[in-house]
């Protein structure tokens, strides 16, 4: 079992963390200059019709997963010729408490920086990705405090009621993707570290729980596979679905979280995505994870076999207020036993400084998950978790916030004398740090109810309700360029501020 510690000593080293990741951003980014307009930039390349809109970015979560195209962007970009770049982070630094006889108290920074560079390669799109996190330094020991979570293993044991921390490398990764037939594209994803097609959007890129410091405690029947240290997967895409598929190495890391935990690519996983609106997001996904999990007695790894469903519902209102809502199911089976788990988060923030989110979360956890004498095969137990986040004024493109968040863990009868109450209450107290929301999606929101204006200089590229017919759909002209549009409503929002509408475009 875990012993109960006091504040660290190196507190500090979380305050390096905080500022040194975001100081590496803004001198990356040189704070998030506009890109130049898109007449501009064709002409530089030569290939008006490779650009690829903006919907498309916002689409983009972790690995080759999709949110609703109705999603604000928490980024900095920087046009650098051919190459577009991206950085975003987000950034906490937080004193953590559980009660009960497993509690724990905990100061610590949990952290992730990622930056991605894309242009045209060919007829296609090339990006190139990275992200990591230094909490093998601002996090201490097995893990943060987090009643009721499980997964992966520490000094010899099941992690238990603490998230553990994530590795140095979280992705590195490359990607391709390239038309086919009007608006149906391929795509390959390879990563030294990345994520497999497996699950929903993983949590630290859900807008449901972007404002959120603490990991679900149903992380690991859902998006654990998020770094996976060996990936490719390929698929096929249209303007509202997906079908894609991976090989990888579906083994949990180990506890020395600064290297790369290599393995043969032996687990498989196959994911569809379907997106019947702007506002909504659909996955179904499966996959058989090779020796995934040590054994209980130390003998053989473990495989499971992970089925997923979600559905992930965004809408933007007023000036940069928007709620984020996902639902998820995960169900893994494992030699002898399944358990299911079941995931509600939400995010409702107004004019992007008032920020209340909340989770409620019920698994099946077995008597290894929780590291318990065996009294029952599975517990049911349940984890309601609330909090709020005040965000300050933009600094240099970034937005400051301080937060707090309550907790209460249940477990059953059988489980009231190990966690010491049927009901045990944590909370939380951080200061964050994150990109500011990128202007447009706000800029537009109110007019249309949408995230933005769906523009494109090759019509194909349009992520409309309808087909565009190319003949007829609605265009402009702006500085010798034609962009078109879904509707009429459309180009006339535009034609209200069209420099910013062309400097948001996703241009390769």
């Amino acid at each position: 079992m875990y012993i109960r510690g006091g504040l660290p000593r190196l507190a500090g080293v979380a305050v390096v963390a905080f500022w040194g990741s975001t100081a590496s951003i803004d001198a990356q980014s040189g704070q998030g200059a506009p890109a130049p307009p898109a007449d501009e930039h064709a002409a530089q390349t030569g290939d008006e019709h490779a650009i690829h809109d903006m919907g498309a970015m916002v689409r983009d979560g972790s690995g080759t997963a999709w949110l609703p195209d109705a999603s604000p962007m928490y980024a900095i970009h920087r046009q650098k010729g051919a190459w577009t770049l991206m950085a975003h982070e987000n950034v906490f630094v937080q004193f953590l408490h559980e009660s009960g006889s497993r509690g724990d108290d905990q100061v610590g920074s949990i952290n992730w920086v990622m930056g991605m560079a894309g242009r045209t390669v060919g007829t296609g799109h090339l990006a190139f990705r990275g992200m990591f996190s230094v909490e093998p330094w601002t996090i201490r020991g097995c893990g943060y405090p987090d009643l009721l979570a499980s997964g992966e293993e520490c000094q010899g044991e099941k992690i238990h009621d603490r998230q553990h921390p994530h590795d140095l490398p979280m992705e590195i990764a490359v990607q391709y993707d390239a038309p086919i037939a009007g608006a149906v594209r391929w795509q390959v994803y390879v990563g030294a570290a990345g994520e497999p097609a497996l699950g929903p959007v993983a949590y630290p890129h859900r807008v449901s729980a972007m404002p959120n410091p603490v990991a679900p405690m149903t992380h690991h029947w859902f998006d654990a596979t998020h770094v996976s240290f060996g990936v490719v997967s390929g698929g096929m895409y249209g303007k509202r679905w997906k079908a894609e598929t991976s090989v990888f190495n579906g083994r949990e890391p180990d506890e020395h979280r600064t290297d790369f935990d290599f393995g043969a690519l032996d687990s498989v996983s196959g994911r569809l995505w379907f997106l019947p609106t702007a506002n909504l997001a659909f996955q179904v996904s499966a996959g058989r994870l090779t020796e995934a999990e040590a054994a209980e007695d130390g003998g053989a790894r473990i495989g499971v076999t992970r089925a997923t469903a979600s559905g992930t519902y965004h809408t933007v209102f007023r000036d940069n207020s928007i709620w984020a809502t996902t639902v998820a199911w995960g169900k893994n089976a494992e030699p002898g036993h399944a358990t299911n788990a079941l995931l509600l988060e939400t995010n409702l923030t107004f004019d992007n400084r008032n920020t209340w989110f909340g989770r409620f979360e019920v698994a099946g956890k077995t008597a290894h998950d929780l590291d318990v004498r065996a009294v029952s095969d599975a517990f049911t137990v349940a984890k309601l978790q609330g909090g709020y986040t005040r965000y300050l004024n933009v600094l240099g493109g970034f937005t400051p916030g301080l937060g707090a968040t309550l907790s209460a863990g249940f477990v059953p009868k059988e489980l009231e004398a190990v966690y010491g109450s049927r009901a045990n209450i944590g909370f939380g107290v951080f200061a964050t740090l994150r990109p500011a929301a990128t202007p447009a999606a706000a800029a537009v929101a109110g007019q249309t109810g949408r995230t933005m204006v769906m523009t494109a200089i090759d019509p194909a590229t349009l992520m409309c309700p309808a087909p565009v017919d190319v003949t007829t759909a609605s265009k402009t002209v702006y500085n010798g360029t034609t962009y078109y549009f879904c509707s009429d409503s459309d180009r006339d929002v535009f034609l209200k501020d069209p420099a910013m509408n062309v400097a948001m475009m996703r241009k390769p």
